[in-house]
């Protein structure tokens, strides 16, 4: 018997207990072994067992199978009783199939090697008995850890979804008191928790993926996926295959089973954008999924059953394509049993701030730029425009400001020269009327109205010479003082 030749508690090596009743295979063993592991050798399994209880960082066994007494599987069959993690290996002269089978069923050998052995070879499965080893240590204390931390996980899966709810729910949609969009959120809580229907409509940009989104996440769905899906930007058939899913073989390139939207959005919540620019073939097929609550991928003849809920949008007139046979009737009753409308940004003047803010953030996070907000001049062009691409166009023109900023307030001549232009000049010169529906709608005393129409005019021109303060002022005949002084009493420009 050899004992070990350094204290356990300084090994490095990775200890491996060789037991083999001729000395010379000790030795030749020892020989190959020694570079990468601590060996320890035994020359019977008496031997073996004395150092097993004493050496407790044995990580692999190595065993003749056939020793004086008992033999290699018996032995290895009482370590697995008392040491389950020790790796178990056979090296035999002999391959009696018994042998083999009762060394898998009742010792639960990893490996049964052969003599004579090659010593790369051997080495190898060594060095792979002790990753064996490693993982199987690694997946004790994992598990142990999950244990231990489900309460953990639990609380931080819950506070993960609430603040994805915050994010992505009610709480998140920015509004301004008395916002035209605060009725559709109030319109929201009331329908999210019931499992119906809704069609969200408006123009391009105003937001109706965050109103689904908002639905979803104020739903009893809101721990399920939130699946989308842009109907206009895809054919028929790719649009079917995305959706339903095929089977391998079903077309040309089906080169694996493909699973569709609906069984990924299964529990939870599929949005489908642009659902007035599907064909009235898909239409139909599209239907049958909604009455009937299931459908066939294609290439399969079974079908699949699914619980969604689906939320449509388009920034199309439906009742509109309904009347003209562009759109089902029933499908369109079927997908609006509550229809949702986004006013556009040009309504919601008194959100501007709020958003602005809200997409600097943003925006500062994506191009990781700190920005510390606009100047008054900024704001003042930001409110004259009517933003026809909505909160979509507002968001890039606030990441082309934060890319081209140089300090840390964002200025108007950031702005692209469509925002800087005048607000009259929106108007259709043919329709003077337009000007005048404008004027038409100040408030207050004379003296009030004349001071919006000076803030209006000062805008006007601000913008159009791209808050250069010397054009301007030479434009309206005044000093450059005096313009200055008239942009502070309108709350366009800060005193100094």
């Amino acid at each position: 018997m050899t004992l070990p030749s350094s204290h356990s508690s300084l090994r490095r090596l990775p200890a491996i207990l060789v037991i083999d009743d001729e000395v010379r295979s000790q030795e030749a063993l020892r020989r190959t072994l020694e570079e990468d592991f601590e060996v320890l050798c035994a020359s019977s399994a008496d031997e073996g067992m004395e150092i097993l209880l004493r050496e407790q960082a044995v990580r692999i066994v190595l065993c003749d199978q056939r020793m004086p007494g008992t033999t290699g599987v018996q032995f290895l069959k009482e370590v697995r009783s008392r040491w389950p993690d020790i790796v178990r290996i056979i090296l035999s002269g002999y391959t009696d199939a018994e042998d083999i089978i009762t060394g898998v069923n009742e010792a639960g050998i990893w490996q049964y090697l052969l003599k004579p052995w090659q010593p790369e070879q051997l080495l190898l499965t060594l060095q792979r008995a002790a990753e064996v080893w490693r993982l199987q240590q690694e997946n004790q204390r994992l598990s142990l850890d999950l244990r231990t931390a489900e309460p953990v996980l639990k609380r931080q899966v819950d506070s993960k979804q609430e603040k994805v709810k915050s994010s992505f729910g009610l709480a998140g949609l920015i509004r301004a008191p008395g916002s035209p969009i605060n009725a559709v959120c109030d319109m929201v809580g009331r329908v999210a928790p019931f499992d119906l229907s809704v069609m969200v409509t408006g123009e391009s940009g105003t937001g109706k993926e965050m109103i689904a989104r908002a639905i979803h996440y104020e739903s009893r769905r809101a721990s399920k996926a939130f699946i989308t899906e842009n109907c206009g930007a895809l054919p028929d058939t790719l649009l079917e295959s995305e959706l339903f899913g095929y089977k391998r073989g079903a077309f040309t390139g089906a080169g694996e089973d493909r699973v569709g939207l609906f069984q990924q959005a299964d529990g939870g919540t599929l949005f489908l954008d642009e659902i007035g620019e599907t064909s009235p073939a898909f239409q139909v097929k599209l239907l049958r999924v909604l009455q009937e609550g299931e459908f066939r991928p294609l290439g399969s003849n079974r079908p699949v059953h699914v619980d969604v809920r689906v939320i449509a949008a388009t920034n199309r007139d439906l009742e509109d394509d309904v009347r003209t046979g562009r759109f089902r009737e029933d499908l369109y009753y079927r997908l609006a049993t509550i229809a949702l409308h986004v006013p556009p940004l040009r309504d919601r003047p008194m959100d501007l701030p709020l958003l602005a803010r809200r997409l600097l953030d943003s925006s500062c996070n994506a191009l990781g730029k700190p920005v510390e907000g606009f100047t008054n001049e900024a704001l003042a062009s930001i409110a004259a425009y009517r933003w026809p691409g909505n909160v979509r166009e507002l968001q890039n023109e606030i990441l082309r400001m934060v890319a081209l900023s140089t300090t840390p307030l964002l200025g108007a001549d950031l702005l692209s020269p469509r925002v800087l232009r005048t607000p009259f000049g929106e108007f259709d010169e043919n329709k003077p009327s337009d000007e005048l529906a404008w004027a038409a709608g100040l408030s207050g005393g004379l003296k009030e109205r004349m001071d919006q129409l000076e803030m209006h005019v000062l805008k006007e021109a601000m913008n159009r010479h791209r808050w250069n303060k010397s054009r301007a002022a030479r434009e309206l005949g005044l000093s450059r003082v005096g313009l200055r002084a008239k942009l502070v009493r309108h709350g366009l420009e800060q005193a100094e």
